[in-house]
């Protein structure tokens, strides 16, 4: 959903379930000539909280790690965000997606 909802939104898509170590970026894609690292972050139920608030400072830093050789490998140089993408069920055959851009900048505590 976090893919076809991306597409439609005109991105680029570079890049799925990209690994790692012990990272996976899930989405890479190009928006506006900068590169975009997407966690995707799905729940079926309230019970543990939204979506969101899995991707923790833990988490964050192995997304910045993963970014980092990613963007090493492929010589990029330029300009990098961080996004996460919520998917909620909220009923039977209906979800929800939210979209944070530059949702977290790898290195600052919250």
């Amino acid at each position: 959903m976090a893919l076809s909802y991306l597409l439609d939104k005109g991105w680029q898509i570079v890049a799925t379930n990209w690994r790692y170590s012990r990272a996976e970026i899930d989405l890479i894609g190009k928006v506006q000539e900068r590169l975009v690292f997407v966690e995707v972050k799905t729940r079926s139920g309230a019970l543990f909280g939204p979506p969101e608030v899995f991707v923790d400072y833990k988490k964050e830093q192995f997304i910045f790690e993963a970014a980092n050789a990613f963007m090493e490998r492929k010589g990029y140089e330029g300009e990098i965000r961080f996004d996460i993408i919520a998917v909620y069920q909220q009923a039977k055959n209906h979800w929800k997606i939210t979209h944070w851009e530059d949702a977290f900048f790898p290195g600052l505590q919250q």
